[in-house]
């Protein structure tokens, strides 16, 4: 199974260091959550891997090529707080854009595509609402939508920045549910997130960061009260698995 291998990773705003020396891999097959406090740079460095924005040191690899040579086997759904919701589209329009790289543009979406994206809809439970604008949707339909697009894409690599902001129980039930199947099907699925609750015991693997990495390993090695004291800088409470912890 391929990776993604991160080295010596950094990322500079003028004067200002935003990562700097990120070195990890993130592994098929596994649910990868990356954590840390805000500000850590949690979306800057999916950016920057994704190469959506300058960064220094080597390449970002998946398997023998540089990722951003293969960008059309990854799915990225990025902060709702990022997409334009009063664009005119309806929750079908929008998962039809994940065929798109499939099927080139102005050329006629095939059965198979209208197929796909139809049984994207179904997984996530929102094939009743395919002719509703996409902003008249509430936020966790929005994200479902989304998810149900990069579905669409059969994409090798999933990547999520922060899916559970402002959704309900059961889209992040749903959420969950879609990235551990995508995960056992032996894809990459890494996805952003700031809560260290209970949600916390999804993900197999951890990436622990503030603007370089503090730990990266199975959950398990990562949540301790050491890894998140210097990561957080005070205290802070965590799902250890059984309960809830004080760090």
């Amino acid at each position: 199974m391929s990776q993604i291998t991160i080295e010596n990773l950094g990322v500079q705003y003028r004067s200002f260091e935003a990562l700097r020396q990120i070195s990890c891999v993130v592994h098929s097959g596994r649910l990868t959550g990356m954590i840390g406090p805000n500000g850590a740079g949690k979306s800057t460095l999916l950016k920057a891997m994704l190469g959506l924005i300058p960064a220094r040191g080597k390449p970002v690899f998946y398997g023998d090529q540089p990722l951003h040579c293969q960008l059309h086997k990854v799915a990225y759904v990025p902060q709702r707080s990022q997409i334009d919701w009063t664009y005119p589209a309806t929750v079908w329009d929008v998962v039809m854009m994940g065929r798109v790289k499939k099927t080139g543009w102005f050329r006629r979406f095939s059965a198979s595509s209208r197929h796909r994206a139809y049984d994207g809809l179904v997984r996530v439970g929102m094939e009743k609402l395919c002719d509703r604008p996409i902003g008249q949707l509430s936020g966790g339909q929005q994200q479902r939508v989304f998810l149900a697009r990069s579905l669409a894409q059969e994409a090798e690599i999933f990547c999520f920045d922060e899916p559970f902001v402002g959704v309900d129980q059961k889209t992040e039930a749903i959420l969950f549910q879609i990235f551990r199947e995508l995960a056992n099907q032996g894809h990459i699925v890494l996805v952003v997130n700031h809560d260290l609750g209970e949600s916390i015991t999804h993900f197999d693997d951890l990436i622990l960061l503030n603007k370089e990495i503090v730990a990266a390993d199975v959950r398990e090695n990562v949540l301790n009260e050491s890894n998140l004291n210097r990561a957080y800088g005070g205290k802070v409470s965590f799902f250890s698995g059984s309960s809830l912890q004080a760090a």
